[in-house]
Parts: C-alpha cells; sequence; structure tokens
C-alpha cells in the first residue's frame, strides 16, 4: 500500500465521518477533501476542475430552473388536488389513486419541489377527511425516489454517473436507458407500499395546534416551516438564535427526530430537516417563501399565487418537449440528420431554461435563488474524488478485494457486493457523493474481471439513490420527517423492506439488461 492510497483512504474516512456528524454543508467537505488531494499531488488542477465544466453537473443545475418553473407555474398543485379523492375513501384506495401518478410525475422533475408542494396540500387534505397524514407522507417521499430512478433526469444521481461514463471513455445512458430496471422497481415499490404501509406507519401524532388556536388571535395564524440548510441557525439553540428577532414570528413547537418540543424550547438544537410551528402574520410566508432559508412554508392556504391557464399550459408544453426532444435526439436517424449538434439532455435542458427565463415563467431575475449550489459543488467536486481514487491505486485496491469476496461467483457476486456498499453509504451520506466513491471501485472490478462495466454503472445509479432506511438517505425524507412528525424508527421499519426488495430486483434484472 503506497502513500498515495493511504492519504485517499485518511481523507475519505474524514470525509464520511464530517458528513455524517453534519458540521458543514456536504459541498464544502468535499471541497476540502479535493483540495487536500490538490495540495497532496494526487490531483492536477486541471483533474480539480473537470467536474465544473462537466455536462451531467450542468444540466443539473439547468433542471433546478425547469422544475422552479413547473412549480410556480401552479401546474403541480393543481395535479395533486385532482388525485386526492374527496368525501369517503380509505388509506389504500387513496393510495393507489394518487403514488402511481406522483411516481411518474418524479420520473421528470426533481424530486424536492413535488415534495414541497404535495406534502401541505396532502396533510391538509388527510385531516379534511379523518385519514391519518402518517399514512401518506413517507409513502410520498419514497414514491418520488422510486420514480426517479426510471429514467435520466429522474435524479441528480443519475445526470452524476452518466457524466462519469462519459468521462470514461463509454457511451452514456439514454433518457429511458435506466426505466428498463427503474419500472419494475418502482412498481414493486408502490406495490409494497400499497400493501404494507398501512400496517407498518404510524397513526397521526398531533401537536398542540388546538390549544395554540385558542390562546391566538387577531392577525397571527399557524404556519409550519422546514428548515434548509442555508438557515443561519442550524446547530444553534432557540435560545442562541433569537427567531422572532430574525423573521418576525413567534416558535410554538420544534418538531426533530420524531419528537415534539413545546417547552423549555430555547435549549432545543435545531437541525437541518426541523419542522418549526410558528405563529406568523400575513407577510411571513410572501416574504420568505421563495428563500432558501426554509425547504417548506405551509400555512394552510395553496402556497402558490393564481397563475393564468397560458402560462401553465406553457410550462407544461416546454416540459414535453424538452422530454421528447432529448429522447427523439437519442435516434440514430436524428444522430445522422444533424451530425454537428448534439440533441441530447443538455442541449434541450438549455433551451428549455431559457425559453421559460425569457417568458418569465420562473423570475429570470431571481434564477440565481432557484439553484441548489451545495449539490452542484458536491457533484464537481464528486468527479474530483472519484478521479484521486483512480489516480491513487485505492480503487483498484478495493476492486482487488471486492472480487476475492465474490471468487466463486465472479462478477454477480462483486455486483451485489457493489450495490450494498453504495447503498449504505448513501444511508449515512449525500447520494451524489456515494456514487462517487463506487463508480471508480465499479470501473476497476469491471476491469479486472474483463467484463462489460456497465451492469455495474447501472448498480451504482440505482443503489445511491434507493436510500429508504433513514431520514438523511434522502432530502425529500428530511422534509416529511418534520410534517409527519415520524421517528427515526418509522423509516427503519418501512424503509428496511423497501431497500431489500429494491436490491433482489436490482440485482436480477440487470445484468440480464446488461450483460457482462
Amino acid at each position: 500500500m503506497n502513500i498515495d492510497i493511504i492519504l485517499v483512504l485518511l481523507a475519505l474516512i474524514g470525509m464520511i465521518a464530517a458528513l455524517i456528524l453534519d458540521r458543514l454543508r456536504p459541498g464544502m467537505v468535499l471541497l476540502t477533501v479535493v483540495v487536500f488531494f490538490l495540495c497532496v499531488g494526487i490531483l492536477t488542477p486541471k483533474e480539480m476542475l473537470e467536474g465544473f465544466s462537466n455536462k451531467g453537473m450542468i444540466t443539473v443545475g439547468l433542471l433546478f430552473l425547469v422544475s422552479e418553473g413547473i412549480r410556480q407555474s401552479g401546474a403541480l398543485g393543481q395535479v395533486v388536488k385532482k388525485l386526492l379523492p374527496q368525501g369517503k375513501t380509505t388509506v389504500c384506495k387513496a393510495q393507489l389513486r394518487m403514488l402511481p401518478s406522483i411516481a411518474f410525475i418524479s420520473a421528470f422533475l426533481n424530486n424536492t419541489p413535488v415534495v414541497v408542494i404535495f406534502a401541505p396540500i396532502i396533510k391538509r387534505w388527510a385531516e379534511a377527511v379523518k385519514l391519518p397524514a402518517t399514512k401518506f407522507l413517507i409513502p410520498l417521499s419514497y414514491v418520488t425516489i422510486l420514480g426517479g430512478l426510471c429514467t435520466l433526469i429522474g435524479t441528480s444521481t443519475n445526470l452524476v454517473v452518466h457524466g462519469m461514463v462519459l468521462d470514461a471513455g463509454f457511451e452514456g445512458f439514454s433518457m429511458f436507458e435506466l426505466g428498463m430496471v427503474g419500472v419494475p422497481v418502482a412498481l414493486a415499490g408502490i406495490l409494497y407500499i400499497l400493501l404494507f404501509s398501512k400496517k407498518l406507519l404510524p397513526d397521526s401524532r398531533t401537536g398542540n395546534e388546538e390549544e395554540d388556536d385558542e390562546n391566538h388571535s387577531g392577525n397571527l395564524h399557524r404556519v409550519e416551516a422546514v428548515l434548509g440548510s442555508r438557515f443561519p441557525g442550524i446547530n444553534k439553540t432557540l435560545g442562541e438564535f433569537n427567531f422572532t428577532r430574525h423573521y418576525g414570528a413567534i416558535v410554538k413547537e420544534v418538531k426533530s427526530g420524531g419528537e415534539t418540543f413545546t417547552h423549555n424550547l430555547d435549549k432545543v438544537v435545531l437541525h437541518e430537516g426541523d419542522t418549526l410551528v410558528l405563529w406568523a402574520d400575513d407577510t411571513f410566508v410572501p416574504t420568505w417563501g421563495e428563500s432558501s432559508v426554509f425547504l417548506l412554508l405551509a400555512n394552510g392556504n395553496d402556497g402558490t399565487e393564481p397563475v393564468s391557464h397560458k402560462k401553465r399550459w406553457l410550462a407544461l408544453g416546454l416540459l414535453i418537449f424538452m422530454i421528447v426532444g432529448a429522447t427523439v435526439g437519442e435516434l440514430p436517424a436524428v444522430k445522422e440528420a444533424f451530425p454537428d449538434v448534439q440533441l441530447d439532455m443538455f442541449f434541450f435542458a438549455c433551451v428549455t431554461t431559457v425559453i421559460m427565463a425569457w417568458t418569465k415563467i420562473f423570475p429570470p431575475k431571481k434564477y440565481t435563488k432557484y439553484i441548489s449550489w451545495d449539490i452542484l459543488i458536491t457533484i464537481a467536486c464528486a468527479f474530483a474524488i472519484s478521479k484521486a481514487m483512480e489516480n491513487s491505486g485505492f480503487a483498484d485496491l478495493i476492486a482487488h478485494h471486492i472480487i476475492g469476496m465474490g471468487s466463486s461467483m465472479g462478477p454477480y457476486a462483486s455486483l451485489a457486493i457493489i450495490y450494498i456498499i453504495t447503498n449504505m453509504v448513501t444511508e449515512l451520506i449525500t447520494n451524489n457523493a456515494a456514487a462517487a466513491l463506487s463508480f471508480p471501485v465499479g470501473l476497476s472490478v469491471a476491469s479486472q474481471l474483463g467484463v462489460d462495466p456497465m451492469p455495474f454503472f447501472v448498480a451504482v445509479c440505482i443503489a445511491s439513490s434507493a436510500g429508504f432506511c433513514t431520514p438523511i438517505g434522502y432530502q425529500t425524507n428530511l422534509i416529511v420527517q418534520g410534517i409527519g412528525s415520524y421517528k427515526f424508527t418509522d423509516f427503519v421499519k418501512v424503509g428496511l423492506p423497501l431497500n431489500l426488495i429494491v436490491f433482489l430486483i436490482s440485482v436480477t434484472l440487470i445484468p440480464l439488461i446488461w450483460e457482462f
């Protein structure tokens, strides 16, 4: 084991520990590791910066704006209202009606805005029809993840791995190629949720809403706020961070890690994903509704201003244009007809974003607010970390041990081992970082075995996105945890069997579709 391998190993251990402790944002943690690799000579400046110009990373940034345009058009809010059954119904019937459609939507849009829009509407609807909201919010998060597995643009991780595949000199994924395993996985996952979530998920956990309603009047009303990564009071107590002074609202309740705090609030430490129950005036939501300080604000209203039907249909038309264009652009006949222009997802995402900006489907002067820069920095640094693992020989070393563990069963066992490792890592840290760690190992395993690496690339895509066991495995899990007052164990109870189902289907189908 040479000195470069030791340095990479120590840096990766430190990175995983820092991500778990959550002292800094993931982007800064990964950037620190990349700068360290630059300082010790494992990466060149060119290799360090290549991720920032990668088409996959830039496509993710453009899709943030496309998703924001769809969100501001009001189209998603109208969809979810039509999906929710009115009048008397059951948990199973309601889930059957809404979950497949939500999975389909999330296959083409960023998962976070889908959950941000749907979660408060579904919660209010559940209360109105006297069904436990807890039976719907974790399923909402899970089906957005499952839907994201079905297309190239369904989740940022697919685009990240796609970019790494291209950088490695292989042909990337087409728009619906991952759907060959993603669709069966999604269907099985939805069936599991329909059959077992009612028994496994808790009944409603209520706070002090009624008591608060009696004790407050006038212009103040109840608002639920989910804290985002840019909230300035993260890892501080409410006593240290004066919320009322900063935002003009009174904190009445804090929901954190499945626990609800209503007393001694000054001693409660705030974390990303916590839900604060506030008493605020009518200006709070309009003022902070578009801020990245909060992941979600719900005040009992629709949360979106009325939008003209013309703009709504234009937004949906542009989304369809982008999807169809990127799909048709991959056809051999189209490639032959336009040899000088690469009509891929990057091309159509660029065109769609610019049209949305000029038609003001999203406010063009505020476009930088809608991009999650930390995710983009995380993705760019993930490419550099992956390169460092290759340069140092660390990826080859890990691949050698994986092959040794599954020597009797060949590539099939190695595929399963890489899937399990990737999935375990993604439950603890960010999904894009998990993909960055696993991709070079999968490539090295395939090289040492002398087989096609594509099955390993697909396994990394699925495993790094299928984070169901923990609320930190995926951001949408964090959002619904506070709104539904879920405990950590609720995710384990429902998510662990789902992780197992996705694993079994994936490692069975992947080698059949993408042969070694």
